[in-house]
């Protein structure tokens, strides 16, 4: 129990710095396009700049996680394990995006009163840490059923 309580922590420690690069792309990738002036144009700018810096995430996640948090079945090869992580973060990227542009597009799209008590921009905020949040829990387990030593 212990061993997992450690592995709990170190995984939330690379996880907080893997959101911070998720976020702090998310958050400069927005800004591109709403001074480019694309943001008028192109409503769903923020699901691109989600896109982008999950991907960066991503491969920041894959190299602390498999250093410091899973213990490595040395019987996978690093492309298998590699494609694994891929994957799961793929199903874990479709789960942030479904998240975000229900929160975004359908919830806070339509609900004036929400409208009436947080801005656009905070509302992004708000879903994409929720978003995070359920990923979080469903990147930890599906890792460590599929990557870890066993």
């Amino acid at each position: 129990m212990k061993k997992l309580f450690e592995q709990i922590m170190k995984f939330g420690i690379v996880g907080v710095l893997a959101f911070l690069v998720d976020f702090g792309v998310y958050t400069i990738l927005n800004f591109i396009f709403e001074k480019a002036g694309l943001a008028s144009v192109f409503s769903g700018y923020y699901l691109v700049s989600q896109f982008f810096s999950f991907i960066v995430s991503m491969i920041f996640n894959y190299v602390l996680s498999m250093k410091y948090v899973f213990e490595r079945d040395e019987n996978m090869s690093r492309k298998k394990e590699f494609t694994i992580f891929f994957v799961l973060s793929v199903i874990g990227l479709v789960i942030n995006e479904i998240i975000l542009y229900i929160g975004v597009d359908m919830v806070y799209a339509n609900w004036k009163w929400l409208q009436g008590w947080m801005s656009s921009g905070f509302a992004k905020t708000f879903f994409k840490l929720f978003a995070t949040g359920v990923v979080m829990v469903y990147n930890f387990i599906s890792r460590k059923i599929f990557l870890e030593k066993k």
